[in-house]
């Protein structure tokens, strides 16, 4: 099956304005390819990465990193699940939270039959400890010297330097829920999710020709959902039986935040 997607042809359906402070959520159309979008303001969002509590348990689930939050008198305003993780439900690549590297970068996964987060090239998606934040693929990390704060490896990357992963198939009918991030200036970052699935092309040229990102990168698929206060969930129809492991967060102190 194949999906045709005219270039720069999107509609944007904006949410109603969110208070300050607050990721904004909006969907985006391209062609017959919906998604949901979430904009975080890295000047006034505190964009953070959580895979464990404090006692070393797993979150697992939006639910319980709420509640977390609340213990702490901080109220979620909005959650996603981070990136691709292995069958002892680890992240399968870097993590880094607060500045802190709790799983390396993985650099031998490599060749065919050994998953999405082999197929070249993967990457990073980092912010620095100046709240400034990027996508790069997982050779230019290496070679960087980045100061992360917060940094999640997946993939593939969707988009590199404006170009759609030669390695997708336009006509591909492999079809499923998907989400990814990119960041298309230093003070910004935008996750989307699919409304339903999708191919790995299709989903590449929402975040190209809709999203406007030079660098993107896929952070997982059939089990990928966002959530907000208002929204409820987007991505996904129902939560699998599968654990989340890592997870995007931006969280405000103090009273609930207003409803978008």
């Amino acid at each position: 099956m194949r999906t045709v997607l005219p270039r720069l042809l999107a509609l944007a359906f904006v949410f109603p304005a969110a208070a300050a402070g607050t990721p904004t959520m909006r969907s985006v159309q391209i062609g017959e390819i919906a998604c949901r979008v979430v904009d975080v303001d890295l000047a006034v969002d505190r964009l953070e990465l959580r895979w464990k509590d404090d006692d070393g348990r797993p979150f697992g689930a939006v639910d319980r990193l709420r509640e977390w939050g609340e213990g702490r008198g901080r109220t979620l305003l909005f959650a996603a699940n981070a990136g691709i993780y292995d069958g002892q439900y680890r992240p399968l690549g870097l993590h880094v939270e607060d500045g802190r590297t709790v799983r390396p970068l993985n650099t031998a996964r490599t060749g065919p039959g050994r998953g999405n987060f082999a197929l070249p090239p993967n990457g990073v998606f980092y912010v620095d400890r100046a709240d400034h934040a990027g996508v790069v693929t997982t050779a230019q990390w290496q070679q960087s010297r980045i100061d992360a704060r917060v940094a999640t490896q997946s993939g593939p990357m969707l988009v590199v330097d404006g170009q759609i992963n030669p390695n997708f198939d336009a006509a591909s009918d492999s079809l499923k829920w998907r989400s990814g991030v990119c960041a298309p200036t230093p003070g910004h970052a935008v996750f989307a999710v699919s409304e339903a699935p999708v191919s790995f092309h299709a989903f590449a040229t929402v975040f190209r020709d809709a999203l406007g990102c030079r660098d993107a990168l896929y952070l997982d698929g059939t089990l990928s959902r966002f959530w907000t206060p208002a929204g409820g969930y987007a991505g996904a129809v129902a939560m699998l039986v599968k654990p989340y492991v890592g997870m995007f967060a931006v969280f405000t102190d103090g009273a609930a935040a207003p409803a978008r």
